[in-house]
């Protein structure tokens, strides 16, 4: 008797679905696809039945689904009590395992689907309260289109054998693709951060970041630039490299000889690619930005480090300091914007810098070079209290830089135009205009289209977003959400061909997440 009035009530209590916006990465076993929150009035053991629907996808790709249950704490970061994943995301950022596969998870059906409809019975004690499982899917990398969308729906829930209502949260269509190119422990790294991304005069992408070898910090710490390349539009990736190692230069140990926050140029006339790099030189361990003084010797100033390859990236030549040619010495320092330089329609060199003076006060600007990287000169700054910059050129010897707000109750983009290589500077429509939680971001010009990137919030680094403008930046009318959820936010784009945008950033998903988007989907969005 009391196990039929137990099923009566759970027949008319509703369930919550909830459809996150988060990338679902190809080749991972876990994936939170849709969340199912399950409320009970009392402990337990129920049978039940999850139908999902996929659409968009080849079932060939799909190596399995599971239904996963996660007890009482919800798997989604934003939405979660636990302590653990709290902990792990202040740590160690986005994309630990934990947040999929925690040892305390139950698979409860794992299918090989035959058709887009898919079955997943289960029978599982309930605890009082609300009970969380998860639907997750594992896609084979080799067998869909990258760019490619699917909807993945959970259209039913059974218990005991009534019908529950549902509560959708999320569209469930429109789910996109992407890969972990670096996760916290690979390689034995202890932390992977600030991405730059760049396509070679080949073809090929080349991607850079921080290898944190030690510990998340900023510098200073034991950190050099690594490096990967795909030739297939980013679906594979080589082994990673490392592009930028100061050792123990000067006789002190590597974790005061760190190197970070890379800017990678490909000089599209003759090929050669450049990363650009904050280098610090002893500092007492300290902030490199905060630690450095006046002058130009590199145990008092961090230093603007260089490497080139003049082989596609198959070697580097040996860090050089370019501070001495382009420094200020009554600044504290003066380093890279993070992300990527561009290659002018004249050929000129340019790369996006940030100068902070004696106060600590900083500013945006830019380097260039005329004579193929031979030698830099830099010009004026655009505007103070602004940092990590990036450059794109919006139309033949017009630059735009696009800058992040530093040191002031502002959550909006700083932009400002030149077409005298920086000599002067003038307000750009758009300044003031673009949202940001305080976060570098990225630009792009794709044919008339211009794209920009970053966390489109004013609270927190999530809804990491592309924006597109077809006006130069004076509006941005579309924009497509990648991931929803929190990460550190840093992100670079480039051109995988004309018609296809590839980005790197730091997503929820992983450290450094890639996703290939048609720029006609984003076009596409009103």
């Amino acid at each position: 008797m009391l196990m039929s009035i137990f099923s009566a009530v759970l027949a008319v209590v509703s369930a919550s679905v909830y459809n996150p916006r988060i990338p679902v990465i190809v080749d991972r076993e876990y994936n939170v696809v849709s969340e199912i929150v399950i409320p009970s009035p009392d402990a337990r053991i129920i049978s039940g039945e999850v139908e999902i629907s996929l659409e968009g996808i080849p079932l060939k790709a799909v190596k399995d689904v599971r239904l996963v249950y996660i007890g009482t704490i919800s798997p989604i970061m934003s939405r979660t009590k636990s302590n653990v994943m709290k902990s792990h995301y202040n740590y160690w950022g986005a994309g630990q395992e934990d947040w999929y596969a925690p040892r305390s998870v139950s698979v409860e059906r794992k299918v090989k689907p035959k058709s887009g409809a898919v079955a997943l019975p289960f029978e599982r004690s309930l605890v009082k309260g609300d009970n969380h499982f998860y639907v997750s899917l594992n896609i084979d990398s080799r067998k869909i289109d990258l760019t490619g969308t699917f909807s993945c729906k959970v259209e039913s829930l059974t218990l005991d054998g009534e019908k529950v209502v549902l509560e959708q949260n999320g569209p469930w269509d429109g789910r996109r693709f992407g890969i972990a190119l670096r996760n916290h422990g690979d390689d034995g790294v202890d932390t992977y951060r600030i991405p730059g991304l760049a396509t070679t005069k080949k073809g090929d992408l080349i991607a850079v970041y921080d290898i944190r070898w030690n510990t998340y910090y900023d510098l200073q710490a034991d950190i050099d630039i690594g490096f990967q390349k795909s030739s297939d539009g980013g679906r594979s990736w080589s082994k990673m490299g490392v592009a930028m190692d100061l050792g123990e230069y000067g006789g002190l140990p590597k974790d005061q000889n760190g190197c970070g926050d890379p800017c990678v140029l490909v000089d599209d006339i003759t090929g050669d690619i450049y990363i650009f790099a904050i280098w610090s030189h002893g500092l007492e361990g300290k902030s490199s930005i905060f630690a450095s003084t006046q002058g130009l010797d590199p145990i008092d100033v961090a230093q603007l480090a260089m490497v080139k390859s003049t082989d596609e990236g198959k070697t580097w030549s040996k860090p050089v300091s370019i501070t001495p040619q382009v420094k200020d010495p009554a600044s504290a320092t003066l380093f890279q914007g993070p992300g990527r330089g561009i290659t002018m329609s004249d050929g000129t060199l340019v790369v996006p810098i940030q100068e902070w003076d004696k106060d600590k006060v900083p500013s945006a600007g830019i380097i260039y070079s005329k004579d193929r990287g031979a030698t830099w000169t830099k010009t004026n700054m655009a505007v103070d209290h602004v940092c990590e910059d990036q450059v794109v050129e919006i139309s033949p010897g017009v630059l735009m830089l696009n800058m992040r707000n530093y040191g002031t109750d502002n959550r909006t983009r700083r932009v400002f135009v030149s077409s005298d290589l920086g000599e002067t500077w003038t307000v750009h429509p758009s300044d003031k205009t673009l949202l940001e939680p305080v976060c570098q971001a990225s630009v792009l010009k794709a044919g008339n289209t211009l794209l920009f990137a970053n966390p489109a919030s004013t609270v927190t680094r999530n809804m990491f977003t592309i924006r597109a403008s077809d006006d130069l930046g004076v509006t941005w009318p579309r924009a497509l959400l990648l991931d929803e959820e929190g990460g550190w936010g840093y992100s670079c784009m480039t051109m995988i061909d004309d018609q296809t945008v590839g980005i790197l950033y730091e997503g929820s998903a992983s450290h450094i997440v890639f996703q290939a988007v048609k720029l006609s989907d984003i076009r596409a969005i009103k």
